[in-house]
């Protein structure tokens, strides 16, 4: 397994569960530092139409609260690149759930390009987000 020096993950991380702490856990074994953007309530508003059950400063100081984590920044928008040319990260980690969609495919492609590696990590099979937010519901 390679190891980075400076490494940047991504997340809303809403109502946080073990499949966020295990992407955490996974990215910081395999960087020095890692670097976490906690996606601002108006960047989840504007691209999953949808606000957090919890607000953004609350799910980044949970963020921030995780042993795994170096540094939390907020992720104002989906600009991966803008990103990297303010955090100069050596890999960018994220979950395989995403591997070869179109957006990801065109991240590995312009971080080939500036030499950052894109390192996709296993996901937790059988839970997410919007499966918890579901199964409240129903309960109720």
């Amino acid at each position: 397994m390679k190891k980075y020096k400076i490494g940047y993950t991504t997340g809303v991380f809403d109502m946080f569960h073990v499949g966020h702490l295990n992407i955490l856990k996974q990215a910081k074994a395999q960087c020095d530092y890692l670097i976490v953007g906690v996606s601002t309530d108006e960047n989840v508003q504007n691209y999953k139409h949808k606000t957090p059950i919890i607000p953004y400063e609350q799910r980044a100081a949970i963020v921030e609260s995780i042993v795994y984590v170096d540094q939390v920044v907020p992720q104002e928008n989906m600009d991966k690149l803008s990103a990297w040319k303010k955090l100069h990260f050596n890999a960018l980690f994220h979950g395989d759930d995403w591997k070869n969609s179109d957006m990801y495919n065109d991240l590995v492609k312009q971080f080939s390009e500036v030499g950052v590696d894109v390192v996709f990590l296993k996901h937790t099979d059988g839970i997410s987000t919007t499966g918890l937010i579901s199964e409240v519901k129903n309960k109720n």
